[in-house]
Protein backbone atom coordinates (compact mmCIF):
# COMPACT_ATOMS: atom_id res chain seq x y z
CA UNK A 1 0.00 0.00 0.00
CA UNK A 2 1.43 3.35 -1.08
CA UNK A 3 1.48 6.08 1.55
CA UNK A 4 -0.91 8.91 0.86
CA UNK A 5 1.15 11.99 -0.16
CA UNK A 6 -0.65 14.27 2.33
CA UNK A 7 0.00 11.77 5.13
CA UNK A 8 3.63 11.37 4.09
CA UNK A 9 4.03 15.16 4.19
CA UNK A 10 2.45 15.30 7.64
CA UNK A 11 4.71 12.55 9.02
CA UNK A 12 7.85 14.20 7.63
CA UNK A 13 7.05 17.62 9.04
CA UNK A 14 5.23 16.78 12.28
CA UNK A 15 7.57 13.85 12.90
CA UNK A 16 10.69 12.28 11.44
CA UNK A 17 9.36 10.28 8.53
CA UNK A 18 7.84 6.87 8.97
CA UNK A 19 8.42 3.14 8.97
CA UNK A 20 6.76 1.46 5.97
CA UNK A 21 4.09 -0.08 8.23
CA UNK A 22 3.63 3.22 10.06
CA UNK A 23 2.99 5.06 6.81
CA UNK A 24 0.41 2.47 5.80
CA UNK A 25 -1.29 2.67 9.22
CA UNK A 26 -1.71 6.44 9.04
CA UNK A 27 -2.82 6.24 5.38
CA UNK A 28 -5.83 4.22 6.47
CA UNK A 29 -7.21 7.18 8.44
CA UNK A 30 -8.28 10.62 7.33
CA UNK A 31 -5.78 13.46 7.32
CA UNK A 32 -7.82 15.19 10.02
CA UNK A 33 -7.72 12.10 12.26
CA UNK A 34 -3.97 11.74 11.71
CA UNK A 35 -3.39 15.36 12.72
CA UNK A 36 -5.54 14.88 15.82
CA UNK A 37 -3.51 11.83 16.82
CA UNK A 38 -0.20 13.69 16.45
CA UNK A 39 -1.32 16.91 18.15
CA UNK A 40 -3.12 15.24 21.05
CA UNK A 41 -0.12 13.06 21.79
CA UNK A 42 -0.81 12.98 25.53
CA UNK A 43 -3.38 10.28 24.78
CA UNK A 44 -0.61 7.96 23.60
CA UNK A 45 1.25 5.95 26.20
CA UNK A 46 4.96 6.68 26.12
CA UNK A 47 6.95 3.67 27.28
CA UNK A 48 9.58 3.87 24.56
CA UNK A 49 12.48 4.42 26.99
CA UNK A 50 11.87 0.95 28.40
CA UNK A 51 12.86 -0.52 25.02
CA UNK A 52 16.33 1.05 24.93
CA UNK A 53 18.83 -1.77 24.66
CA UNK A 54 16.27 -4.41 23.69
CA UNK A 55 16.18 -6.48 20.45
CA UNK A 56 14.21 -5.05 17.55
CA UNK A 57 14.99 -1.42 18.36
CA UNK A 58 17.77 0.95 17.42
CA UNK A 59 20.82 0.02 19.46
CA UNK A 60 22.66 2.23 21.93
CA UNK A 61 26.31 1.91 22.86
CA UNK A 62 27.98 3.31 25.95
CA UNK A 63 31.11 2.88 27.99
CA UNK A 64 29.67 1.14 31.01
CA UNK A 65 25.96 1.35 31.90
CA UNK A 66 23.79 3.46 29.61
CA UNK A 67 23.27 6.67 31.61
CA UNK A 68 21.43 9.41 29.68
CA UNK A 69 20.75 11.21 32.97
CA UNK A 70 24.42 11.88 33.61
CA UNK A 71 26.40 11.30 30.40
CA UNK A 72 25.73 13.69 27.51
CA UNK A 73 26.82 11.19 24.84
CA UNK A 74 24.14 8.82 26.12
CA UNK A 75 21.60 11.65 26.21
CA UNK A 76 22.25 12.32 22.53
CA UNK A 77 21.71 8.64 21.76
CA UNK A 78 18.55 8.54 23.82
CA UNK A 79 17.09 11.48 21.92
CA UNK A 80 17.93 9.93 18.55
CA UNK A 81 16.37 6.67 19.77
CA UNK A 82 13.21 8.55 20.71
CA UNK A 83 13.10 10.35 17.34
CA UNK A 84 13.08 6.96 15.65
CA UNK A 85 10.74 5.07 17.96
CA UNK A 86 8.57 7.47 19.96
CA UNK A 87 4.79 7.03 19.53
CA UNK A 88 4.64 10.81 20.02
CA UNK A 89 6.72 12.13 17.10
CA UNK A 90 5.34 15.68 17.28
CA UNK A 91 6.46 15.94 20.90
CA UNK A 92 10.04 15.14 19.85
CA UNK A 93 9.78 17.44 16.82
CA UNK A 94 8.68 20.37 18.97
CA UNK A 95 11.41 19.59 21.49
CA UNK A 96 13.85 19.98 18.59
CA UNK A 97 12.19 23.27 17.60
CA UNK A 98 12.50 24.62 21.15
CA UNK A 99 16.10 23.40 21.41
CA UNK A 100 16.96 25.60 18.44
CA UNK A 101 14.78 28.49 19.62
CA UNK A 102 16.30 28.49 23.11
CA UNK A 103 19.71 27.41 21.82
CA UNK A 104 21.97 26.26 24.65
CA UNK A 105 25.39 24.60 24.28
CA UNK A 106 26.83 21.83 26.41
CA UNK A 107 30.52 22.77 26.27
CA UNK A 108 30.10 26.22 27.76
CA UNK A 109 27.67 24.95 30.40
CA UNK A 110 30.18 22.23 31.31
CA UNK A 111 32.81 24.93 31.73
CA UNK A 112 30.47 26.70 34.16
CA UNK A 113 29.08 23.84 36.25
CA UNK A 114 31.25 20.83 35.38
CA UNK A 115 30.69 17.98 32.93
CA UNK A 116 28.55 15.91 35.31
CA UNK A 117 26.44 18.93 36.18
CA UNK A 118 26.05 19.91 32.53
CA UNK A 119 25.06 16.39 31.49
CA UNK A 120 22.31 16.39 34.10
CA UNK A 121 21.29 19.92 33.18
CA UNK A 122 20.57 18.76 29.63
CA UNK A 123 19.40 15.18 29.93
CA UNK A 124 18.24 14.18 33.41
CA UNK A 125 14.79 12.79 34.06
CA UNK A 126 13.65 13.90 37.54
CA UNK A 127 14.10 11.09 40.02
CA UNK A 128 15.21 10.55 43.58
CA UNK A 129 18.09 8.48 42.26
CA UNK A 130 19.44 11.47 40.37
CA UNK A 131 18.68 14.28 42.80
CA UNK A 132 15.36 15.28 41.23
CA UNK A 133 17.08 17.28 38.47
CA UNK A 134 15.07 17.91 35.29
CA UNK A 135 17.20 18.30 32.18
CA UNK A 136 16.49 20.88 29.52
CA UNK A 137 15.52 18.19 27.03
CA UNK A 138 12.84 16.98 29.44
CA UNK A 139 11.66 20.56 29.86
CA UNK A 140 11.22 20.93 26.11
CA UNK A 141 9.37 17.61 25.92
CA UNK A 142 7.07 18.61 28.81
CA UNK A 143 6.25 21.96 27.22
CA UNK A 144 6.42 20.78 23.60
CA UNK A 145 2.88 22.02 22.97
CA UNK A 146 2.37 23.72 26.30
CA UNK A 147 1.87 27.33 27.30
CA UNK A 148 4.59 29.57 25.86
CA UNK A 149 4.57 32.01 28.77
CA UNK A 150 4.98 29.14 31.23
CA UNK A 151 7.80 27.75 29.09
CA UNK A 152 9.52 31.15 29.22
CA UNK A 153 9.31 31.11 33.01
CA UNK A 154 10.79 27.60 33.17
CA UNK A 155 13.54 28.44 30.67
CA UNK A 156 14.45 31.52 32.73
CA UNK A 157 15.03 29.19 35.71
CA UNK A 158 16.58 26.34 33.76
CA UNK A 159 20.09 25.55 35.08
CA UNK A 160 21.52 24.96 31.58
CA UNK A 161 20.18 28.31 30.36
CA UNK A 162 21.26 30.16 33.51
CA UNK A 163 24.81 28.81 33.11
CA UNK A 164 24.82 29.31 29.32
CA UNK A 165 23.94 33.00 29.51
CA UNK A 166 25.97 33.74 32.64
CA UNK A 167 22.96 34.22 34.90
CA UNK A 168 24.93 32.94 37.87
CA UNK A 169 26.97 36.16 37.80
CA UNK A 170 23.89 38.40 37.61
CA UNK A 171 23.97 40.17 40.98
CA UNK A 172 22.81 43.49 42.33
CA UNK A 173 26.22 45.16 42.23
CA UNK A 174 26.93 44.09 38.63
CA UNK A 175 23.89 43.23 36.49
CA UNK A 176 24.67 40.70 33.74
CA UNK A 177 22.77 41.56 30.55
CA UNK A 178 23.02 38.36 28.47
CA UNK A 179 19.76 36.68 29.39
CA UNK A 180 17.64 39.82 29.36
CA UNK A 181 18.95 40.68 25.90
CA UNK A 182 18.24 37.25 24.40
CA UNK A 183 14.85 37.03 26.10
CA UNK A 184 13.77 40.09 24.15
CA UNK A 185 15.85 39.75 20.99
CA UNK A 186 15.73 36.01 20.23
CA UNK A 187 13.11 34.36 22.41
CA UNK A 188 10.21 36.80 22.07
CA UNK A 189 9.62 40.15 20.35
CA UNK A 190 12.76 40.67 18.23
CA UNK A 191 15.63 43.09 17.89
CA UNK A 192 13.76 46.19 16.68
CA UNK A 193 11.38 46.49 19.62
CA UNK A 194 13.53 47.24 22.64
CA UNK A 195 16.35 49.58 23.58
CA UNK A 196 19.70 49.20 25.31
CA UNK A 197 18.09 50.81 28.35
CA UNK A 198 15.53 47.99 28.29
CA UNK A 199 18.35 45.46 28.31
CA UNK A 200 19.91 47.05 31.37
CA UNK A 201 16.54 47.26 33.14
CA UNK A 202 15.91 43.59 32.24
CA UNK A 203 19.27 42.58 33.66
CA UNK A 204 18.31 44.28 36.93
CA UNK A 205 14.97 42.43 36.86
CA UNK A 206 16.82 39.08 36.85
CA UNK A 207 19.46 39.90 39.46
CA UNK A 208 19.57 37.07 41.96
CA UNK A 209 18.23 34.48 39.48
CA UNK A 210 21.28 32.31 40.07
CA UNK A 211 22.33 28.70 40.61
CA UNK A 212 22.97 26.51 43.60
CA UNK A 213 25.70 23.92 42.96
CA UNK A 214 25.86 20.61 44.83
CA UNK A 215 28.68 18.09 45.23
CA UNK A 216 27.15 14.85 46.62
CA UNK A 217 30.44 13.01 46.15
CA UNK A 218 33.75 13.34 44.36
CA UNK A 219 32.38 12.18 41.02
CA UNK A 220 29.00 13.89 40.98
CA UNK A 221 27.88 17.45 40.57
CA UNK A 222 24.57 19.02 39.81
CA UNK A 223 22.98 22.46 39.81
CA UNK A 224 19.54 23.82 40.53
CA UNK A 225 17.98 27.23 40.21
CA UNK A 226 17.87 29.48 43.24
CA UNK A 227 16.67 32.99 43.78
CA UNK A 228 19.14 34.87 45.97
CA UNK A 229 17.04 37.65 47.40
CA UNK A 230 20.13 39.30 48.89
CA UNK A 231 21.47 39.81 45.34
CA UNK A 232 18.28 41.23 43.85
CA UNK A 233 18.02 44.86 42.82
CA UNK A 234 14.96 46.07 44.70
CA UNK A 235 14.64 49.46 42.97
CA UNK A 236 12.04 50.17 40.29
CA UNK A 237 12.78 49.38 36.60
CA UNK A 238 11.33 51.33 33.69
CA UNK A 239 10.98 50.04 30.12
CA UNK A 240 10.18 51.59 26.74
CA UNK A 241 7.28 49.16 26.18
CA UNK A 242 4.27 48.36 28.38
CA UNK A 243 4.80 45.88 31.18
CA UNK A 244 1.24 45.87 32.49
CA UNK A 245 -2.17 45.66 30.74
CA UNK A 246 -2.97 49.24 31.80
CA UNK A 247 0.03 50.47 29.80
CA UNK A 248 2.31 50.94 32.80
CA UNK A 249 6.00 50.68 31.87
CA UNK A 250 7.57 50.65 35.33
CA UNK A 251 8.07 47.60 37.54
CA UNK A 252 7.71 49.01 41.05
CA UNK A 253 10.28 48.79 43.81
CA UNK A 254 9.76 45.63 45.84
CA UNK A 255 11.23 44.00 48.88
CA UNK A 256 14.04 41.57 48.22
CA UNK A 257 11.87 38.66 49.26
CA UNK A 258 9.29 39.52 46.59
CA UNK A 259 11.90 40.18 43.91
CA UNK A 260 11.12 37.16 41.73
CA UNK A 261 7.87 38.87 40.77
CA UNK A 262 9.93 41.38 38.78
CA UNK A 263 11.02 38.62 36.43
CA UNK A 264 7.50 37.19 36.18
CA UNK A 265 6.13 40.63 35.31
CA UNK A 266 8.70 41.07 32.53
CA UNK A 267 8.07 37.57 31.17
CA UNK A 268 4.33 38.23 31.11
CA UNK A 269 5.00 41.46 29.21
CA UNK A 270 7.24 39.98 26.51
CA UNK A 271 4.94 36.97 26.03
CA UNK A 272 2.04 39.40 25.48
CA UNK A 273 4.02 41.82 23.29
CA UNK A 274 2.32 42.39 19.89
CA UNK A 275 5.46 41.27 18.04
CA UNK A 276 6.01 38.00 19.89
CA UNK A 277 3.08 36.13 18.33
CA UNK A 278 3.98 37.04 14.72
CA UNK A 279 7.65 36.26 15.33
CA UNK A 280 6.85 32.79 16.67
CA UNK A 281 4.40 32.28 13.80
CA UNK A 282 7.13 33.04 11.23
CA UNK A 283 9.53 30.58 12.84
CA UNK A 284 6.84 27.90 12.96
CA UNK A 285 5.95 28.59 9.33
CA UNK A 286 9.55 28.07 8.26
CA UNK A 287 9.80 24.92 10.39
CA UNK A 288 6.53 23.25 9.38
CA UNK A 289 5.40 24.81 6.09
CA UNK A 290 8.18 26.29 3.95
CA UNK A 291 11.45 28.15 4.22
CA UNK A 292 11.60 28.58 0.45
CA UNK A 293 9.01 31.34 0.26
CA UNK A 294 7.90 34.36 2.26
CA UNK A 295 4.86 33.44 4.35
CA UNK A 296 1.64 35.30 3.56
CA UNK A 297 1.26 38.05 6.13
CA UNK A 298 -2.43 37.24 6.50
CA UNK A 299 -1.53 33.71 7.58
CA UNK A 300 1.09 34.95 10.05
CA UNK A 301 -1.46 37.27 11.62
CA UNK A 302 -3.99 34.45 11.73
CA UNK A 303 -1.55 32.20 13.65
CA UNK A 304 -0.56 35.10 15.90
CA UNK A 305 -4.24 35.64 16.62
CA UNK A 306 -4.55 32.03 17.78
CA UNK A 307 -1.47 32.54 19.99
CA UNK A 308 -3.02 35.52 21.78
CA UNK A 309 -6.64 34.34 21.90
CA UNK A 310 -5.65 30.94 23.31
CA UNK A 311 -3.55 32.49 26.08
CA UNK A 312 -0.24 31.43 24.44
CA UNK A 313 -1.30 27.79 24.00
CA UNK A 314 1.14 26.20 21.52
CA UNK A 315 -1.08 23.15 21.02
CA UNK A 316 -3.74 25.48 19.63
CA UNK A 317 -1.18 27.33 17.48
CA UNK A 318 0.53 24.27 16.00
CA UNK A 319 -2.78 22.43 15.58
CA UNK A 320 -4.15 25.40 13.65
CA UNK A 321 -1.05 25.46 11.47
CA UNK A 322 -1.19 21.73 10.64
CA UNK A 323 -4.89 21.96 9.78
CA UNK A 324 -4.38 25.00 7.54
CA UNK A 325 -4.56 25.11 3.76
CA UNK A 326 -1.03 26.57 3.80
CA UNK A 327 0.42 23.48 5.43
CA UNK A 328 -1.61 21.05 3.34
CA UNK A 329 -0.90 22.77 0.00
CA UNK A 330 1.02 20.26 -2.20
CA UNK A 331 3.14 23.18 -3.39
CA UNK A 332 4.69 23.17 0.09
CA UNK A 333 5.64 19.50 0.06
CA UNK A 334 9.46 19.22 0.27
CA UNK A 335 9.69 22.99 0.67
CA UNK A 336 12.19 22.86 3.51
CA UNK A 337 15.78 21.65 3.73
CA UNK A 338 16.26 18.64 5.96
CA UNK A 339 18.16 19.20 9.19
CA UNK A 340 20.85 16.54 9.75
CA UNK A 341 18.93 14.79 12.57
CA UNK A 342 15.83 14.75 10.37
CA UNK A 343 17.84 13.29 7.50
CA UNK A 344 19.40 10.57 9.65
CA UNK A 345 16.18 9.64 11.43
CA UNK A 346 14.08 9.59 8.30
CA UNK A 347 16.62 7.35 6.56
CA UNK A 348 16.79 5.00 9.53
CA UNK A 349 13.01 4.67 9.56
CA UNK A 350 12.80 4.14 5.79
CA UNK A 351 15.72 1.73 5.36
CA UNK A 352 15.93 -0.08 8.72
CA UNK A 353 18.38 -0.32 11.60
CA UNK A 354 18.99 -4.00 12.35
CA UNK A 355 22.37 -4.26 14.04
CA UNK A 356 22.79 -0.48 13.89
CA UNK A 357 23.32 1.74 16.91
CA UNK A 358 22.46 5.36 17.63
CA UNK A 359 26.12 5.80 18.53
CA UNK A 360 26.98 5.09 14.87
CA UNK A 361 25.13 8.28 13.91
CA UNK A 362 26.72 10.71 16.38
CA UNK A 363 29.96 11.36 14.45
CA UNK A 364 28.18 11.46 11.05
CA UNK A 365 25.74 14.01 12.50
CA UNK A 366 28.66 16.14 13.65
CA UNK A 367 30.16 15.89 10.17
CA UNK A 368 26.81 17.04 8.76
CA UNK A 369 26.93 20.10 11.00
CA UNK A 370 24.61 19.21 13.88
CA UNK A 371 25.50 18.03 17.37
CA UNK A 372 22.51 17.85 19.68
CA UNK A 373 22.97 20.09 22.74
CA UNK A 374 25.74 21.96 20.94
CA UNK A 375 24.30 24.68 18.65
CA UNK A 376 26.97 27.09 17.40
CA UNK A 377 25.71 30.01 19.47
CA UNK A 378 22.64 31.50 21.12
CA UNK A 379 21.08 32.16 17.69
CA UNK A 380 20.94 28.43 17.03
CA UNK A 381 21.92 26.57 13.90
CA UNK A 382 22.15 28.31 10.53
CA UNK A 383 19.30 26.82 8.56
CA UNK A 384 18.31 26.47 4.93
CA UNK A 385 21.16 26.13 2.46
CA UNK A 386 23.64 26.80 5.27
CA UNK A 387 23.30 23.13 6.19
CA UNK A 388 25.10 22.26 2.98
CA UNK A 389 28.70 22.36 1.89
CA UNK A 390 30.90 19.92 0.04
CA UNK A 391 31.88 18.33 3.35
CA UNK A 392 28.42 18.11 4.89
CA UNK A 393 26.88 16.70 1.68
CA UNK A 394 29.62 14.09 1.55
CA UNK A 395 28.85 13.20 5.18
CA UNK A 396 25.20 12.63 4.26
CA UNK A 397 26.11 10.44 1.30
CA UNK A 398 28.60 8.48 3.40
CA UNK A 399 25.99 7.89 6.09
CA UNK A 400 23.50 6.64 3.49
CA UNK A 401 26.14 4.28 2.08
CA UNK A 402 27.09 2.93 5.53
CA UNK A 403 23.50 2.42 6.65
CA UNK A 404 22.36 0.78 3.42
CA UNK A 405 25.34 -1.57 3.39
CA UNK A 406 24.39 -2.58 6.92
CA UNK A 407 20.76 -3.19 5.94
CA UNK A 408 21.08 -4.86 2.54
CA UNK A 409 19.63 -8.21 3.62
CA UNK A 410 16.67 -6.52 5.29
CA UNK A 411 16.06 -4.54 2.10
CA UNK A 412 16.33 -7.73 0.07
CA UNK A 413 13.57 -9.52 1.98
CA UNK A 414 11.27 -6.51 1.68
CA UNK A 415 12.04 -5.66 -1.95
CA UNK A 416 12.11 -9.14 -3.49
CA UNK A 417 8.33 -9.37 -4.12
CA UNK A 418 8.53 -6.12 -6.12
CA UNK A 419 11.66 -6.97 -8.10
CA UNK A 420 10.12 -8.60 -11.16
CA UNK A 421 11.51 -5.82 -13.37
CA UNK A 422 13.96 -2.96 -12.86
CA UNK A 423 11.03 -0.55 -13.18
CA UNK A 424 9.01 -2.27 -10.45
CA UNK A 425 12.03 -2.38 -8.13
CA UNK A 426 12.67 1.31 -8.75
CA UNK A 427 9.02 2.13 -8.05
CA UNK A 428 9.14 0.17 -4.79
CA UNK A 429 12.34 1.80 -3.53
CA UNK A 430 11.19 5.26 -4.59
CA UNK A 431 7.90 4.82 -2.73
CA UNK A 432 9.66 3.41 0.33
CA UNK A 433 12.20 6.22 0.72
CA UNK A 434 9.79 8.86 -0.64
CA UNK A 435 12.15 11.60 -1.84
CA UNK A 436 10.97 14.74 -3.56
CA UNK A 437 9.82 14.07 -7.11
CA UNK A 438 12.55 13.17 -9.57
CA UNK A 439 12.55 14.82 -12.95
CA UNK A 440 12.70 12.65 -16.07
CA UNK A 441 16.49 12.81 -16.33
CA UNK A 442 17.05 11.79 -12.70
CA UNK A 443 14.56 8.92 -13.00
CA UNK A 444 16.25 7.70 -16.17
CA UNK A 445 19.67 7.87 -14.48
CA UNK A 446 18.46 5.67 -11.64
CA UNK A 447 16.86 3.19 -14.05
CA UNK A 448 20.07 3.09 -16.07
CA UNK A 449 21.87 2.08 -12.89
CA UNK A 450 19.53 -0.89 -12.57
CA UNK A 451 19.98 -1.86 -16.22
CA UNK A 452 23.76 -1.65 -16.09
CA UNK A 453 25.60 -4.95 -16.02
CA UNK A 454 24.06 -8.36 -16.45
CA UNK A 455 20.57 -8.93 -17.82
CA UNK A 456 17.84 -8.66 -15.23
CA UNK A 457 16.89 -11.98 -13.66
CA UNK A 458 15.35 -10.90 -10.34
CA UNK A 459 17.50 -13.41 -8.47
CA UNK A 460 18.29 -12.72 -4.82
CA UNK A 461 21.93 -11.75 -5.27
CA UNK A 462 21.06 -9.31 -8.03
CA UNK A 463 18.15 -7.82 -6.10
CA UNK A 464 20.19 -7.51 -2.90
CA UNK A 465 22.97 -5.59 -4.63
CA UNK A 466 20.76 -3.38 -6.77
CA UNK A 467 18.17 -2.60 -4.09
CA UNK A 468 20.94 -1.56 -1.71
CA UNK A 469 22.66 0.47 -4.40
CA UNK A 470 19.40 2.17 -5.33
CA UNK A 471 18.65 3.02 -1.67
CA UNK A 472 22.15 4.50 -1.36
CA UNK A 473 21.67 6.62 -4.48
CA UNK A 474 18.21 7.83 -3.42
CA UNK A 475 19.35 8.60 0.13
CA UNK A 476 22.33 10.54 -1.19
CA UNK A 477 20.41 12.38 -3.92
CA UNK A 478 19.65 16.08 -3.85
CA UNK A 479 15.94 15.24 -3.83
CA UNK A 480 16.31 13.46 -0.49
CA UNK A 481 17.76 16.56 1.20
CA UNK A 482 14.32 18.16 1.28
CA UNK A 483 11.77 17.24 3.91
Amino acid sequence: MAVDPAIAHLLRRAGFGYFPAEGEYFSRMSLSAAIDMLVDFDQMKDTVDSFIGTPGYLGTVSRGPFQPNSRVSDTRQRWLFRMVHSPRPLQEKMALFWHNHFATGYDKVAGQIGRDGASRAFGAKPSEEDYGVRGQYELFREYALGNFRDLLIEVSRDPAMVAWLDGDTNVRAKPQENYARELMELFTMGVDFFTESDVYAGARVFTGWNLRNFYPNDDDRYSTFRFRSSQHDTDSKTFSFPIYPDGGKTIPARSAGSGQQDGLDLINAVAAHPETGPRLARKLYAFFVSELKTPPESFIQQLAGVYYSSGYDMRAVVGSLLRSAEFQDPANYFARYSWPVEYVTRLLKAVGWTGFSASNAITPLANMGQVLFEPPDVSGWRLGTDWFSTGTLLARMNFAATLVSNQQFRLLSDALPSAGTPESLFAYMRDRLAPADYDTQASNDLLNYLYAGAAWTGEEVQVRITAAGLARLIGGSSEYQFV
